[in-house]
């Protein structure tokens, strides 16, 4: 059974979903699943494979049911850890927690400023470009892409984002030089004016240019655990996944499916959630 609950943060009211009691029967704590720029809604899936487990999903603040009176568009990884610094403590003070794409991203930031907050943490395919030996292709391959959103709108915007998250290996300078037609993956050719994408319209710069504290995260309490999808093997988030990783001194833990193998039918491009789920399961029981 889910029930929703408000939380109100400074400049912000948060929006969050608690599928379980709470404390938890068995006093494990919660499970936080925590996505960006996707909300709670691509969750239901996974948290449906936990009936165990007292889970929780959010929508980060400015996005799905959780306002903002900050008078900000930006979303940045250090204001999201500060956010879910409160729901955690809403939560009873301690979490398992996983992060998929820039929620894992807000997730390290959660880990390094505040430890006690997470038992185990599982970043799932953190986009952090910064890690990569090629940063600084990734890094105009992705104004790239803001530009095209910016000159010809969200459908053309979004082909050239598939387009960036399908490279193999290194950036080359010559991305964007060609990009797919719109229409070759069903999006929309006309442009409706709207420039306020989270994803596209480089709101989200701050979460794909930060740099994570390899110091605080080698030395918290917090058991991390970096994974990628194997379907993604090469592609721009496996790459910082296992880069990060080994900045880590970890291993790369390999997870069923891609990018999104966890969902079910909640964007209609379903991954493998059942293995998914049952690899996280795995992994939060102590497994490599």
């Amino acid at each position: 059974m889910k029930t929703t609950h408000t939380l109100d943060a400074p400049g912000a009211t948060l929006t969050y979903d608690v599928r379980g009691p709470l404390p938890a029967a068995d006093g494990s704590p919660p499970l936080l699943l925590i996505g960006q720029p996707m909300d709670a809604s691509g969750f239901g899936t996974l948290a449906s494979h936990f009936p165990d487990r007292t889970v929780v999903t959010y929508d980060p603040r400015g996005l799905g049911r959780s306002t903002r009176r900050d008078g900000e568009l930006v979303n940045t990884p250090q204001q999201q850890a500060e956010d879910l610094h409160l729901l955690v403590g809403e939560l009873g003070g301690t979490v398992d927690l996983f992060g998929s794409s820039g929620g894992a991203v807000t997730g390290l930031h959660l880990v390094a400023t505040h430890p006690e907050d997470v038992r185990t943490f599982v970043a799932h395919e953190p986009p952090v470009l910064s890690v990569l030996p090629d940063a600084a292709q990734a890094f105009a391959a992705e104004q790239r892409v803001q530009e095209v959103y910016h000159r010809r709108g969200w459908g053309a915007g979004m082909a050239a984002f598939i387009a960036l998250t399908s490279v193999q290996g290194e950036f080359s300078p010559d991305f964007g030089r060609e990009l797919p037609d719109p229409s070759a993956f069903g999006l929309p050719t006309a442009d409706d004016g709207s420039r306020i994408d989270p994803l596209l319209s480089g709101a989200s710069n701050a979460i794909t240019a930060y740099r994570p504290d390899v110091p605080a995260l080698t030395g918290a309490p917090t058991r991390v655990v970096v994974a990628g999808g194997v379907e993604s093997q090469d592609t721009m988030t496996w790459r910082t996944s296992a880069a990060l990783a080994e900045q880590l001194g970890l291993g790369l833990t390999v997870f069923p499916s891609n990018h999104g193998g966890f969902l079910g039918d909640e964007f209609g491009q379903a991954g493998q959630p059942e293995a998914f789920a049952a690899r996280l399961r795995q992994v939060l029981d102590g497994g490599a």
